[in-house]
């Protein structure tokens, strides 16, 4: 079976780093139920998103894209089902570029829907005490954008590449961080919401069990 691709976003928004980030860097080189596992960073600018996609597609022709991103406030794993064909950004990216109300793609579908087996997936991790749920929208900054133009650039290749996008919580220590700070949230754009948390440890190993369920949805059955 060809290479799985994990992505995950460096930090942004003022944040020291970014949990989908350093899953991602946990699962590059490891091998799940015979398959190689890429790593590949996303950068956090709409300009470059696009084309970094791209080539990871050309370059890896993986059979599966698993990417990862931060939901600040969410308390538990969330398998997104939908991306849209649209941008509107609450905060500036990386490159200090903010979208208002803008098609991501000039011909693109106005939605579409992730390939990854996300049921199968939710109750993988469930079955292995992770909280985890499949939801309906990856909101509207780069996570979403992320989705979409992945699905856009491997929409009808052959053979196909399944894919999809995972959101996660804030890490412990960053919570603490926010904690030491709230004196001057400003630092830190730190609401009661956002306190959830969830290990690292945990965070890989759903990313592992996302590819392992993915891996065994793609494999032909024999007999």
């Amino acid at each position: 079976m060809r290479p799985i691709v994990i992505t995950g976003f460096p930090a942004y928004g003022g944040r020291s780093l970014n949990p989908a980030h350093e899953v991602m860097r946990a699962m590059d080189g490891k091998t799940i139920d015979g398959v190689e596992v890429i790593g590949r960073p996303l950068p956090v600018s709409i300009k470059s998103l696009r084309r970094e996609v791209g080539k990871i597609v050309e370059e890896i022709q993986p059979a599966a894209v698993v990417s990862f991103g931060l939901w600040p406030g969410e308390a538990m794993i969330r398998l997104e089902r939908v991306g849209l064909n649209f941008g509107d950004f609450e905060i500036p990216d990386n490159d200090g570029t903010i979208l208002h109300d803008t098609a991501l793609s000039s011909n693109g579908t106005e939605a579409r829907f992730a390939t990854l087996p996300l049921r199968r997936i939710e109750r993988g991790m469930l079955e292995a005490g992770i909280p985890a749920r499949v939801t309906s929208t990856a909101g509207t900054f780069l996570c979403n954008a992320c989705l979409y133009s992945f699905l856009e650039a491997t929409e009808g290749r052959a053979p196909r590449t399944v894919c999809g996008f995972i959101h996660v919580p804030y890490l412990p220590e960053q919570v603490a961080q926010a904690l030491a700070q709230r004196r001057n949230q400003r630092a830190f754009g730190v609401e009661k919401c956002e306190w959830p948390s969830m290990d690292l440890s945990m965070l890989v190993r759903a990313a592992e069990i996302a590819v392992r369920e993915t891996v065994l949805s793609e494999t032909p059955r024999v007999g």
